[in-house]
């Protein structure tokens, strides 16, 4: 690294943490949900996973080692998830927990929970590659904390609860990387022959959840959009593209990425209704601009592999304690063979935000 970019790289860090910490302190005085609801795969898993049999767990280290007090929670990166830094920069809380963990309080419910699970997509055939809670099953919990609140605050407060709520949905790599492309395909390319047929068979499902969260009472949902998923550095070392044409993100899965995500939009703009308000956050741009100017311009060393193991291969209990691990993970886009860094993480929080604002905004009218 060069001078120049070393100073680039110290004033990014500076920035993340000085931004980081004062989140809460900013967005105080400002309109806010009263809870923030989290729904879909390891990209906003903080634990659940933690408390049921599926082999897609990340409750040990070196996963965590740069969350609070280095504790690996189940979340499947070193600290903390984009869905950690909305909840922080809207005034929630610092971190959203899971809803499985039987430790939570009444305050901790209140403010919101995460329902999703590593390994969980749109299609229910995913969830069950990998024994993840399904979003169908997450859909359940969501109810189940309805109930809940009702005995605990009342139903008057429980209806305001929801109503004020924001929503956020973050899944569908699952879908094509395990599943259409991966341990299902053979079952779910005979069912779907062409990836338009199975993304219009996602977006069905989509829609379907979208519906079913409105009547439950959401009003204010955001819906992410795909990442690209030819450059996950598991995608890169197993595709048989890169093989042939090296190290570089496979060309054909970032097209399905950016299909998927402009049908998706939409999708989502048909969907919308006088009493609810549907936003999609892109998240493919900004991976892939660290990813193709990581290390030119955001201070970023290594963008196509991850810091855990070789980083080529290792994800969940393949990233455990005997895995070599980077000295500073906050130079890496990945910190394992899948997911990205907290630092990756909070990059696209800072690239999303303005979605995060408008959501804000449509709380004063």
């Amino acid at each position: 690294m060069d001078h120049s970019l070393a100073l680039y790289h110290t004033i990014f860090v500076s920035f993340f943490f000085t931004s980081t910490y004062s989140q809460s302190e900013v967005s105080a005085s400002r309109a806010k949900p009263s809870a923030l609801f989290v729904f879909g795969d390891s990209t906003v898993d903080p634990g659940n996973n933690n408390f049921i049999q599926t082999p897609m767990k990340s409750n040990f280290p070196p996963y965590g080692r740069d969350f609070i007090n280095h504790i690996p929670t189940g979340r499947f990166t070193n600290g903390r998830l984009v869905s950690d830094f909305v909840a922080s920069y809207v005034g929630l809380k610092d971190v959203v927990p899971a809803y499985l963990d039987p430790t939570l309080t009444i305050e901790d419910l209140k403010t919101g929970v995460s329902f999703a699970s590593a390994g969980s997509g749109f299609d229910p055939m995913t969830a069950t590659l990998s024994s993840a809670i399904s979003i169908e099953k997450q859909m359940e919990y969501f109810k189940e904390y309805k109930s809940k609140m009702e005995m605990l605050i009342g139903k008057e407060n429980n209806l305001d609860l929801i109503k004020n709520a924001a929503f956020m949905l973050s899944a569908g790599t699952n879908d094509f990387i395990v599943n259409y492309y991966g341990l299902g395909e053979q079952v779910t390319q005979v069912i779907y022959p062409n990836v338009t047929s199975y993304r219009n068979f996602l977006f069905q499902n989509i829609e379907q959840f979208i519906k079913e969260l409105m009547n439950e009472g959401a009003r204010k949902i955001a819906m992410v959009g795909l990442p690209p998923i030819g450059c996950l550095p598991e995608v890169i070392t197993l595709n048989k593209y890169s093989a042939t044409h090296g190290r570089i993100c496979v060309e054909p899965l970032l097209s399905v990425a950016t299909d998927y995500n402009i049908n998706l939009q939409n999708k989502l703009k048909d969907m919308q209704t006088p009493e609810s308000r549907l936003y999609f956050a892109d998240i493919y741009k900004p991976i892939l601009d660290m990813i193709q100017f990581g290390t030119s311009k955001l201070g970023f060393e290594e963008v196509n592999v991850g810091c855990c193991g070789s980083g080529y291969i290792e994800a969940a209990v393949l990233c455990n304690m005997n895995s070599a691990i980077c000295d500073d993970a906050s130079k890496y886009v990945f910190w394992d063979a899948v997911h990205p860094t907290e630092q990756a993480y909070y990059y696209v929080f800072t690239i999303i935000r303005p979605v995060v604002d408008t959501v804000l905004n449509d709380y004063k009218n």
